[in-house]
């Protein structure tokens, strides 16, 4: 008996090395294969696949990003502009542009300044840092030299946000509306293409100095 089991697990050591050499191809019996050579010939042209640099990449992504349509607008645009800017308009393709009703509301700005002179102002931008407050340009021209700490949309935010600095030792600023309320017409490109690109340029003058930013 002893034989026999012996025997029977050499038999069978014999048809698995058999089995997973392809020896038994022949008749239909053999392990499945790893390897996909198929996939191998439905490659086109892999020795055209290379390695690049971030850079590179980065260059170009961004060349890519630059072709694609993109969102403009601007405004808003005062009632009595809307007539030139729709005629400097006029050859665009229909669709490719739109005017519709807008409002922007006022702006509430904590203050820092009138300051003297510009040194004033760069002095006082180094204590905010040392504070760790931060900081931004005006947008309105009247209240330079200046700085202002945060900008929204109703005086109570505003206020509220003086109050949190002063007690982390800003002691000199006030609640300001730099901006009134405007009413106008918003201007929407909403596919700038390559083929449209060059045509911002004859926009700038009936825009009357408003910039075209991306949609929000």
């Amino acid at each position: 008996m002893l034989r026999l089991i012996v025997l029977l697990l050499l038999l069978a050591n014999a048809a698995y090395f058999a089995w997973s050499q392809n020896l038994l191809a022949a008749w239909g019996v053999a392990p499945a294969q790893q390897s996909e050579p198929q996939r191998l010939e439905q490659q086109i042209r892999p020795q055209a696949v290379r390695v690049i640099a971030g850079d590179e990449a980065r260059r170009i992504e961004a060349q890519a990003a630059a072709k694609a349509p993109e969102c403009l607008q601007a405004g808003p645009i005062e009632d009595s502009e809307t007539a030139g800017l729709k005629q400097a308009l006029e050859p665009w393709p229909v669709g490719s542009w739109s005017l519709e009703a807008s409002v922007e509301p006022a702006r509430w700005i904590v203050y820092m300044g009138k300051y003297l002179t510009a040194d004033n102002v760069s002095r006082k931008k180094a204590e905010l840092r040392q504070l760790g407050v931060s900081f931004e340009t005006l947008s309105n021209a009247s209240l330079e030299p200046g700085l202002s700490l945060g900008g929204y949309t109703t005086e109570a935010e505003a206020t509220q946000q003086l109050e949190g600095l002063g007690r982390r030792g800003v002691h000199t600023a006030k609640v300001v509306r730099e901006r009134d309320e405007v009413r106008g017409q918003l201007l929407k490109l909403p596919a700038v293409d390559e083929a449209l690109r060059p045509r911002l340029d004859d926009l700038k003058a009936a825009l009357n100095g408003k910039n075209l930013r991306p949609c929000r």
